[in-house]
Parts: structure tokens; C-alpha cells; sequence
């Protein structure tokens, strides 16, 4: 299997495994990268997603050019190429999913990145868009979510050029939240995973529903959509037993419910 889906703890690991194509999309994995977090995003039992890749090259090297680009582009208006419904664009994933970036995140690696919350990179890693170079544009949210991410002057040079940026540069523009030593990545990613699914679960979720709010609603009307969210919490057992626990100098014991 090109993808993989494991769950440790209330963790669900999700792995890009074809290393040796720089774990490149092929028209095998889109399918079960969209089933993976597609899984993930109905699994009770998972709170938190890791999105990585399989060896120490790439975390995704983007669309495979020999296979998925030629289908994308031939006569794409035909709809001769149905795409699945990713992270990128069409699926909705209201848990957080954290990004550890082992290499080359290139193109669509570059797009899965940005589709989530938080980016921890090793110090190899390299990010770029570098579809200008074959005639082409980001198919996959780049254009969107990177100006979004980082100075505009950062994602118009990215897109605009093709150039990659290193993981230090990545770092320095708020792409990435920290990098680590390769060896160190998995470990950094699992700790917060860890530091996430000591938090309630419920508010996880409504938590990045409202940070999602806030970019895409007007500040009165996202102001509202938070309060919506957290009345909804109220009369949760989480929440009274967050609560609880917090009276009772103890770390709560949330259960997603």
C-alpha cells in the first residue's frame, strides 16, 4: 500500500510510502491519501493526525509527472481526470493534522503541507512550487494558502520563480513552526500529537473549526461563529470534566464526549 493509516494511542499516523519515487502521487495514491484522512477524520478513536512521508529524502516530491500530471492535463476541461476529494481541496477535516516534513516537499507536497495545522520539518527538508517550470500553475491550494501562510513577497517568489526555500528559510517566514535534526523529526511530531491528545478532543475540534472561521468570515460573523462553538461545548462531560479536574489540581480524563 502507497499510503498507510496506523493508529497509536489517539494518534493516527499517515504515511506517504513510495520512497522510491520520492513518495510522488501517483494515480494509485490519491485515492488512499483521500481514504487515509477520510479515515481519520471518522475515527472516534483519533484525535490528532501525523502526515509524513517514507524515507529520508522526501515527504512528497508532488503529482508523479509520467503518470497523475499527464492525466491532469490532458484536457483537463473534458473532465477526462476525476480527482479525488483531498485535504487540499473538497474534504473537510476539523481534527488537527500535523505536517513532518522529512525532505522534498515539492508541488502537491508543498499543497499537503499547507492543508495542515502545523508544519515540523527536519533540517534536510526543502519546500517549493515548482510547476512555472513545466508550463503549469499550483493545481492544489498553493496559490491560496501560501500568501496565507507567509509574506506575500515569500509565496509570489516561491510560486513566481519555482525556487525551493530551505527549512531554516521555511522556519524564518512562519512556514514551519520548528526544525529539527532528521533523526529528531518523528519524536518532535509525536510530542505534540502527545500534547494535543492531553487536550479535549471535542475542543480540538472546535477549535480549529474556529480558527478556520476566522479566515474565511468577517470579524463580526466569526466572532459569532465562536461563540456558537464554545455554547457548544458547554454541556459537554468534557467540559465539566475539565472543569473538575482543574478544581481538583488533577489532569483531566477527556473521553470525546
Amino acid at each position: 500500500m502507497p499510503v498507510t493509516y496506523a493508529l497509536e494511542g489517539h494518534t493516527a499516523l499517515i504515511t506517504l510510502d513510495r520512497p522510491e519515487a520520492l513518495n510522488a502521487l501517483d494515480l494509485e495514491m490519491w485515492p488512499q491519501f483521500s481514504a487515509a484522512t477520510a479515515r481519520f477524520a471518522a475515527d472516534n478513536g483519533a484525535w490528532v493526525g501525523i502526515v509524513t512521508g517514507s524515507g529520508e529524502r522526501a515527504f512528497c516530491a508532488g503529482a508523479d509527472v509520467k503518470t497523475s500530471l499527464r492525466a491532469m492535463l490532458d484536457d483537463p476541461r473534458s473532465r477526462k481526470f476525476t480527482h479525488p476529494a483531498t485535504i487540499m481541496r473538497g474534504q473537510s477535516v476539523d481534527k488537527p493534522l500535523i505536517a513532518a516534513v522529512n525532505g522534498l516537499a515539492l508541488g502537491g507536497g508543498l499543497e499537503i503541507a499547507l492543508a495542515c495545522d502545523i508544519r515540523v520539518a527536519a533540517r534536510t527538508a526543502r519546500f517549493g512550487a515548482p510547476e512555472v517550470g513545466l508550463g503549469a500553475i499550483p493545481g492544489w491550494g498553493a496559490t491560496q494558502r501560501l500568501p496565507r501562510h507567509v509574506p506575500w513577497a515569500v509565496a509570489a517568489k516561491m510560486i513566481l520563480s519555482g525556487e525551493m526555500i530551505s527549512a531554516d528559510e521555511a522556519l524564518a517566514c512562519g512556514l514551519v513552526t520548528k526544525v529539527t535534526e532528521p533523526a529528531e523529526l518523528m519524536t518532535e511530531a509525536r510530542r505534540i500529537a502527545d500534547q494535543l491528545c492531553t487536550r479535549g478532543p471535542l475542543a480540538l475540534v472546535a477549535a480549529k473549526r474556529a480558527i478556520t472561521a476566522a479566515l474565511n468570515l468577517p470579524l463580526d460573523e466569526g466572532l459569532r461563529a465562536e461563540l456558537d462553538l464554545f455554547e457548544g461545548l458547554a454541556y459537554t462531560r468534557d467540559s465539566h470534566e475539565g472543569i473538575e479536574a482543574f478544581e481538583q489540581k488533577r489532569s483531566p480524563v477527556f473521553r470525546g464526549e
